[in-house]
């Protein structure tokens, strides 16, 4: 990281919310498709400058329009094949630099503290404000590993470690979850109540896991001391 009034401060760990925002990507190549799909994903209005494009990243291009926002990447894309230009980086909410070029490097990041704006500098964590962590996602869960920049090799390792074990049956466990929950503010007034922990450690994403999505509802609504309202009279927890 850049050189800090802190050495010793911990980074504060945030999720950025990107839809809308303007964002620059300094670098069109191989390293620049990764980080702009990612915040396409996040629905940002990136707009990737370098000398030389990846046809993958020309791929990835939106002129903005509504019949080319897709599902998956609802950010759009402009591409300008040309160097930085000094200072340019005033007009981003945030910039992400991709190059192996360290004196383009080191400009962005000057220009960025300049006006202000967060920049990370990938592989070059001299020139970074910001590190992104390595993520698995299951619906809206999401794990997210950083080793604070020093080795991205190690996040990735964990990253793919975990989403062996991190399948769907995740995400169906969050939406019982968050369902129970609005129920639990219906009846109580408040969702912050004792028997979370104690239900999650009964079992709950071994019933989701066998389809048993119903039976995890009524057990979760017991924990809560929940009136089961939606669940059916004829559940029987298994032997």
């Amino acid at each position: 990281m850049s050189e800090s009034v802190f050495p010793h401060a911990r980074p504060y760990p945030v999720n950025l919310r990107l839809d809308g925002k303007p964002v620059l990507c300094v670098g069109a190549g191989n390293v620049a498709v990764r980080k702009v799909e990612q915040l396409l994903e996040s629905g940002a209005h990136v707009t990737a400058i370098g000398p030389h494009v990846h046809p993958k990243l020309v791929a990835l291009q939106s002129d903005g329009s509504p019949t080319h926002v897709s599902p998956t990447h609802p950010g759009t894309l402009t591409i300008a094949a040309r160097t930085y230009v000094r200072g340019e980086v005033a007009g981003y909410s945030l910039v992400i630099t991709c190059t192996n070029d360290d004196a383009v490097n080191r400009q962005v990041h000057r220009d960025g503290k300049a006006a202000r704006v967060w920049v990370n500098s990938a592989d070059d964590p001299e020139n970074c404000e910001f590190t992104l962590a390595s993520v698995v996602r299951s619906g809206d869960l999401q794990l997210a590993i950083s080793t604070e920049g020093r080795s991205p090799a190690l996040a990735m390792h964990l990253r793919r470690r975990f989403a062996r074990e991190f399948d769907n049956s995740w995400a169906q466990l969050l939406d019982i979850l968050s369902d129970v929950r609005d129920e639990a503010r219906h009846q109580l007034g408040t969702s912050e109540v004792s028997g979370w922990q104690d239900a999650l450690d009964d079992g709950l994403i071994e019933l989701v896991a066998a389809g048993n999505h119903e039976l995890a509802r009524h057990r979760l609504r017991t924990y809560l001391g929940l009136t089961p309202s939606g669940d059916h009279h004829d559940i029987r927890e298994a032997s």
